[in-house]
């Protein structure tokens, strides 16, 4: 059974009672008040459900991540980085790229983005919590993603990408920042090849539990800088 959240509470289910299929079903509803979102990413869970669903929390195990220091870049990106023909910036358009995000894709029908979860995650931009990344080309925004940033872990959240390796440029980017500022794991919450190809690798959960448990009370960088492109 999953478990219902109550109005009155910001608690979460301990991550042990997370089911096993749906993989790591935590529980269901709540709200979605920037004070929520942020216990659920303190506890270990994320929102993550359709229009017309109620609010679900996951807690998958294994937890997909990507420690910066194992971060794999292929030459061919690298040559496209070394080209220069895109600009990143952090926290330019947060709006923009959450909306982008949000967009429809061949691949999927519908999205989880909800203009309701937009509007929360802006709050947590707006909070100094959520950050976004925005990748431009000729002046137009091409590619992004954002996530949240708690102590010493990021936790990645979507991107999107309307130019060849756009996404892939500000990925790289963002993680070899957070590298450079001390931060020890980004959290990329469930399997795909996609990440995988830049070294991300599942580990379980009660091993991310402890990341969790050690790095986010410690003091922050601030690696967040609006820039123009």
């Amino acid at each position: 059974m999953v478990d219902w959240l109550p109005a009155h509470s910001l608690d979460f289910p301990p991550l042990a009672r997370a089911l096993r299929e749906p993989d790591g079903l935590l529980a269901a509803g709540g709200d979605l008040s920037p004070e929520r979102l942020v216990s659920a990413y303190r506890h270990g869970c994320f929102p993550w459900f359709q229009a017309g669903q109620p609010i679900l929390w996951w807690s998958p195990d294994p937890r997909m991540v990507l420690f910066p220091s194992e971060l794999h870049v292929s030459r061919s990106l690298r040559k496209v980085i070394r080209q220069g023909r895109f600009e990143v910036t952090f926290d330019h358009d947060f709006a923009a790229v959450i909306h982008a995000c949000a967009e429809p894709r061949a691949y999927a029908v519908g999205t989880w983005i909800t203009p309701a979860m937009q509007a929360s995650y802006l709050q947590l931009h707006r909070r100094g919590i959520a950050h976004s990344v925005e990748v431009w080309l000729d002046g137009q925004l091409v590619g992004g993603l954002y996530g949240l940033a708690i102590g010493r872990l990021f936790f990645g959240e979507s991107m999107f990408s309307r130019a060849t390796d756009a996404s892939k440029i500000g990925f790289v980017t963002l993680v070899e920042h957070l590298r450079d500022c001390g931060f020890v794991l980004i959290d990329c919450q469930m399997h795909t090849s996609h990440l995988a190809s830049f070294g991300a690798r599942p580990i379980p959960r009660s091993e991310f539990a402890a990341y969790l448990a050690r790095h986010l009370d410690q003091p922050g960088p601030t690696p967040w800088a609006k820039n123009e492109p």
